[in-house]
């Protein structure tokens, strides 16, 4: 119901009308509803992400403005047959949304080598992409890095993820400093818990019970919807948010407005800790 009617809303809009996207990880998840709110926003797609027969299928499905190419994002040449791609497609490229990414942490624990492969695709990755879709982007195009909550706090038992994320929010800053001669923005969207092949995983494919387990943890009472993230990346990639760049836009449901005590004082917490009201 959720994208149905942001997908309404977009048609009305076309605020993306005639502009070619990229977006990287998008052949399930979140990357995949950034790449159907872009579409129903009026902009031309090519997906990137891994397993050709998937992809091309979900392409299919989502129309001639959307294009699959598998792309493993550690390899240059792949990323550069991407671009090539969607240039011969659609004729230009206007917005790239690096939102590839990868979970495999055991924290303190994790080998050199998870370290590298981590690193590779949710940070430097999204840089080497970025550096090449830089140079054929025009005035007006937009680079969007996919953050998140979880790149700007301590967390036990976590060191990878959280360190790629927090290096793409300050790589955001420094893109957007770098690129702004050439009329390019450059920002960063944060997600709180998401509805995701992940979170499915964990709650069993329950979203009633994941919504009350975020409901702790975000003021707005649930988790969030990807639909909702790609509407965040839709505006920051419409000439509404032509004055932004070099930031990150929380889109959290209230979670980093929270601290430690979750929202609740010293006399809630006394309370609960000795059943008595204090």
């Amino acid at each position: 119901m959720v994208l149905e009617s942001m997908q309404t809303e977009a048609n009305v809009n076309g605020r993306l009308k005639g502009k070619v996207a990229i977006v990287t990880g998008a052949a399930q998840g979140l990357g995949l509803d950034i790449a159907k709110v872009l579409l129903a926003s009026g902009a031309m797609v090519t997906m990137v992400g891994r397993g050709r027969e998937t992809g091309e299928k979900l392409a299919a499905e989502l129309g001639d403005n959307a294009l699959f190419v598998e792309t493993d994002v550690q390899h240059d040449d792949q990323i550069d047959r991407a671009i090539d791609e969607t240039l011969k497609r659609f004729g230009g490229l206007h917005i790239l949304v690096n939102n590839a990414c990868i979970y495999d942490d055991n924290g303190i624990a994790s080998t050199r080598q998870q370290w590298h492969n981590t690193l590779g695709v949710n940070l430097v990755s999204a840089a080497i992409f970025s550096q090449k879709a830089a140079k054929v982007m025009t005035p007006g195009s937009v680079i969007v890095n996919m953050g998140s909550v979880g790149g700007k706090f301590g967390a036990a038992g976590r060191a990878l993820y959280p360190a790629s994320k927090a290096g793409i929010l300050q790589l955001t800053r420094n893109l957007a400093v770098t690129l702004a001669p050439d009329g390019i923005r450059c920002v960063s969207v944060s997600p709180a818990w998401t509805w995701s092949p992940s979170m499915e995983r964990l709650s069993d494919g329950n979203l009633e019970l994941a919504d009350s387990v975020g409901a702790r943890l975000h003021p707005l009472g649930r988790v969030g919807r990807g639909e909702e993230i790609g509407a965040v990346v839709a505006f920051v990639c419409s000439s509404g948010a032509s004055w932004i760049s070099g930031v990150d836009i929380p889109v959290d449901g209230g979670f980093t407005s929270l601290g430690p005590d979750q929202g609740r004082s010293p006399r809630d917490w006394f309370a609960a800790a000795t059943g008595r009201d204090t």
